[in-house]
């Protein structure tokens, strides 16, 4: 069983910037695509950026795409999430999630283990 950690959360202004983490998947980190994904009040689970086995795989929803930048911390066995610019939109719980496969999925069917989130506020 894998359990999943987020951190980083917390209230930022506009512009601002917040780096989340995602510790929790152990021995299989970096063996399988990770992905992050959030929710807003009144709306559904969307996707954010995705990491497959290879660093250099990665995508994007175009909502955070130049803004946004996922990565692995190998040292740590940490999944990051760098969030530039932020904008009172991307207020949401944000979740990460492991899974079944090595490449980034933008579906969240796509993942088998997910963590209990992290709050972002951007203030206006």
């Amino acid at each position: 069983q894998v359990q999943l950690v987020e951190s980083g959360g917390g209230l930022v202004q506009d512009g601002g910037s917040l780096r989340l983490s995602c510790a929790g998947a152990g021995r299989i980190f970096g063996s399988y695509a990770m992905g992050w994904f959030r929710r807003a009040p009144g709306k559904e689970r969307e996707f954010v950026a995705a990491i497959g086995r290879s660093d250099f795989d990665t995508i994007y929803a175009d909502s955070v795409k130049d803004r946004f930048k996922i990565s692995k911390d190998y040292a740590q066995n940490t999944l990051r999430l760098q969030m530039n610019s932020l904008k009172p939109e991307d207020t949401a719980a944000y979740y990460c999630a492991l899974g079944f496969g090595s490449l980034p999925k933008r579906g969240d069917y796509e993942y088998r283990y997910w963590g209990q989130g992290t709050q972002v506020t951007v203030s206006s």
